[in-house]
Order: C-alpha cells, then structure tokens, then sequence
C-alpha cells in the first residue's frame, strides 16, 4: 500500500525541522562545532569506520581541534590539539577525572570500582595512592629491579640457543611483560620455564587476558543505543561476564595460595602484589575484600603488559626499516655500556639516542593512540566553548603526534627530533602516558622494562628484515594498537657480545 504524499512531507517537514533545531540550537548555546546533520537517534554514529583514531583525526582537520559529536544518546567531544588538552587536564582536570558508565566499565570494572573505571572519589583516590605508593613507587620498583634484570638475560640466552636465528617479536616481548608483571603480582614466573603445572597455568592465563583485549577492542553499540538492549542485543555482555567469571576465579586462586603460605617464607622475604594488599586486608577487611584485590592486580596487569610489549614491537619494526638508526644506537650502547655486561636501567640516563627512538615510536605508535574516556561532572569551558555536564571526553592522542601543524613532518620517523627531552612527556604534544590525574601510574615501570630489553637486544645481536621488502607498518584494530602484521625478524649475534651472552 502506498504512504499518502502528504505524510511523506510530514515526515520531511519534522525532519528538517529537528535538523535546524539542533544547528541552532547549539550556536545559541555556544557549543562547540559539529558535523552536519546529527541524525535522529544515531546521530553521528554513520560517519566512523576503524580505525577510530584515524576518522576522528580526519574529522578534526576538517571541523577543528575541538568537535562535539553525538554517539547515539551520548553527547561526545573530541579534542585534537595539545591546547585542548592542556585545559582539559589542568584547570578542568578535576572535571574530567570521572569515567563515562559503558559496559566494560561494569562487567570488567566490576560495576565502575576498580582503578581504571572509578569515577573521582574517595575510592579512586584510595586506589591510585596504593598504586602510586604502595605498588609501583620507586622503592617498590627497585626491589624488583633484579627480576626485570634476570627476565632480560633470559630472553637474550633464549634468542642464543635458537637455531633458527628468526623471533615472532611480539610473543617474545609479551611473554617478558607477562613474566615480570606476574612475579611481581603472585610471585610466579610462567613462560620459559621447565615446570609443566606452571607452563599450563600461564597457557590459560594467556588466553584469559588475550580474549581481554579482543573484547576491550569490541564495540558496544548498547552505550550508545541503550534501547537495543531491550531487543536482546547481549552477545557481547554474556562474554564479558564469563569471562570476568574465568578471571575471577583464576586470581583467587592465586591469592588463596599466598594466603595459605603466609608465615613460611623469611621475614626479609620482598612482598608481592597481592601480599602487599592480603597486609592492607587484616586492617581493613571490609574495603580491602578479595574482589577488590582481584580487580587491583587485572587492572595492573592488563595496563602494563601487552602496552609495553606492543611498543617494543614497534620499535623493532621501526629499527629494521631504518637500519642507519639502528646502528647508531648500537654505536652508542658500544660507546657507554661495551660489552663486558648488558644494559641496565640506570643506563637509560646515559643513552640518549636510544631514549629518542622510544620517544619517537611512542609519537608515531602510540599504545594507546585514543586514551580512555572522561566524562565531565559538570560544565565547564575548553577552547572558549561550552561543555555541559555529562559530556564523553575523548583525546586524540594519535591525531595529535600526527598533527603537522604541532610536528615537521609527522609521518617522517626521526628520533633525532626528541634530542633534549628528559623523559617521554614533551608539554602536551608527546603525552603517552596520558596526563592529569588519570595518567598511567605504571609509566616508571614501562620505561625501565622498555628502555633495558630494547637496549640489551640492540646491543647483543644484529637484526634484519626477513626479506628486502620493509617491514609492513599497518596498524590493527585493538585497544592498544597492534601491528596487523606482527613482526618476524631474522637476527645472530654479534661476535664481539659472544664471550658475554655464552655467561648468561
């Protein structure tokens, strides 16, 4: 049956009618710019394609540096520009330190409590000061330094004895972080090692945190259309919590069994992870509850792991299409380290060249190239514009490393471009850590386990492409940006780091 005409143009008329509306009605609120139409219902959900980072960058170039958008029924702005930023996280950074309420948040941050998803509060600031001190402070770091320095000469040893002179890079790293967080966490080394209980345990583990970060990666249309939900659209919420069961499950046990083990071990016995906290507990049992140490530690887990593995992935890609780089920084290992030992962490200092690769990946490969979402908790301004209460606040940080109006040549890889800087934070232009309050508390970690385990390689053996061709640099779909293609290297050791690597 055909629709009368004139509903046709009823239909038209509301249409347009709600379209100008919405333009005018946020020039007269002096919001800031956004994309014309914002489609009922959807709003400008139509526009993105994946990688986000990269429609959002393209997005800003066009609109401008601070872009309101509508995902769904969720009011979004998007910064672009370290000016932005910079007011976003110092006089507004209160503002923003909340987190918006998505389903992630819920299921994986056990209903908006753990360290990554608390809004700001009594709880949040409870958690970022056990983690700033109690955790991951400079003290706490150093009595760890031994095991990061035994993890690196294991994986050096390891790439000796391999008769095929070629490494799946990715895995190598990742199973380096893992060892180090894990150790540090429950005190167990589960990769490398000659013990099968411990071998299948970790297997588990890996395929645990792997599934993490494919569904961290998923999107969730119902944050954005909560009405889908009412049609049945759970797929994605059932696997979270299943897999939040999985985790649950294997952290308690790790607890029970340091639990269980409390008072056999030497006084001068260096505490664990969830020692430190199982200590916090007999104080205050009531907040300090296995739940919340089981979403303590994942949370760590899963920030300081596969990031700083994938940075080293893109180090090493980086290096083998620029051989030149790559042999100045070995030049400047020989230079200041030689080769009667490896690198260490209180090298870093010392090697300057090597800290401007780092720097320069983080710019082009940022491991978390859109930081996690803010939300303001109530108006404030940023850029001149109004930004009402409720607002999802989303940085740019690879539209910013990117951006030729903020760097030369952008796309060019130059570490020589960061000479002078002290530490990888350059203003807001280079921020991989984030800023403000949420910024990453792991960043002392990552650099040390970044900075040694690139330096020792660098530094004991050659590397090549597998082919002439270069490496391929497209980027994934993931939270933390991994290559599409990882990286295969061929590599043997060079003959003057021989008498040292036969010791290790």
């Amino acid at each position: 049956m055909e629709v009368p005409s004139v509903y046709i143009s009823l239909i038209i008329i509301l249409l347009f009618s709600y379209l100008l509306a919405t333009h005018f009605g946020r020039k007269a609120t002096n919001l800031p710019p956004t994309i014309f139409p914002s489609l009922p219902i959807i709003g400008h959900l139509y526009l993105f394609k994946r990688p986000i980072y990269r429609t959002l960058a393209k997005l800003a170039s066009k609109y401008g540096p601070i872009l309101l958008l509508q995902f769904g029924s969720r009011r979004v702005v998007v910064v672009s520009s370290p000016s932005a930023v910079e007011e976003c996280f110092t006089k507004n950074d209160i503002i923003f330190a909340n987190r918006p309420k998505m389903l992630f948040g819920k299921i994986i941050g056990v209903n908006y409590t753990s360290v990554a998803w608390a809004s700001y509060g009594d709880n949040w600031r409870n958690l970022r000061r056990i983690a700033s001190i109690e955790i991951l402070s400079l003290h706490r770091l150093n009595e760890f330094h031994d095991i990061r320095v035994e993890e690196a000469k294991l994986l050096n040893r390891k790439l000796l004895l391999n008769s095929s002179s070629q490494v799946a890079v990715k895995l190598a790293f990742y199973e380096l972080t893992l060892n180090i967080m894990m150790i540090m966490i429950s005190g167990k080394r589960y990769f490398g090692g000659e013990n099968p209980e411990l071998v299948e345990e970790g297997n588990q583990f890996l395929e645990m945190l792997a599934e993490t970060f494919v569904l961290a990666a998923a999107t969730n249309i119902g944050d954005y259309l909560p009405f889908l939900s009412w049609f049945g659209v759970k797929g994605l919420e059932k696997r979270l919590i299943k897999l939040q069961e999985k985790r649950d499950v294997f952290f308690q046990g790790l607890i029970e069994q340091l639990r269980n083990s409390k008072g056999t071990e030497s006084g001068n016995k260096r505490k664990t992870m969830i020692e430190v906290l199982l200590a916090l507990q007999e104080s205050e049992p009531e907040y300090y509850t296995d739940a919340m140490i089981r979403s303590f530690v994942l949370a760590l887990l899963a920030a300081g792991s596969d990031t700083s593995a994938t940075t080293m992935e893109w180090v090493m890609s980086l290096l083998l299409n620029h051989p030149q780089v790559l042999k100045k920084a070995q030049d400047e290992i020989d230079r200041v380290v030689g080769n009667n030992r490896l690198v260490d962490e209180t090298d870093m200092a010392n090697l300057p060249y090597l800290r401007c690769i780092i720097n320069e990946t983080l710019r082009l490969n940022p491991a978390g190239p859109l930081l996690v979402p803010h939300e303001a908790s109530k108006d404030c301004v940023v850029g001149g514009y109004n930004i009402p209460s409720g607002t999802m606040l989303l940085v740019n940080l690879w539209a910013i490393h990117h951006d030729p109006m903020v760097w030369t040549d952008p796309e060019i890889f130059k570490p020589e471009r960061f000479e002078g800087l002290d530490g990888t934070r350059d203003g807001f232009k280079l921020m991989p850590f984030g800023s403000g309050r949420r910024s990453c508390p792991g960043e002392g970690l990552a650099v040390r386990v970044v900075g040694m385990t690139l330096g020792s390689l660098i530094q004991c053996f050659n590397w090549e492409r597998m082919s002439q061709e270069l490496v391929d640099m497209t980027e994934g779909t993931a939270v933390t940006m991994p290559k599409a293609i990882p990286l295969i290297a061929k590599y043997k050791p060079r003959p003057e780091m021989m008498n040292l690597l036969s010791q290790l």
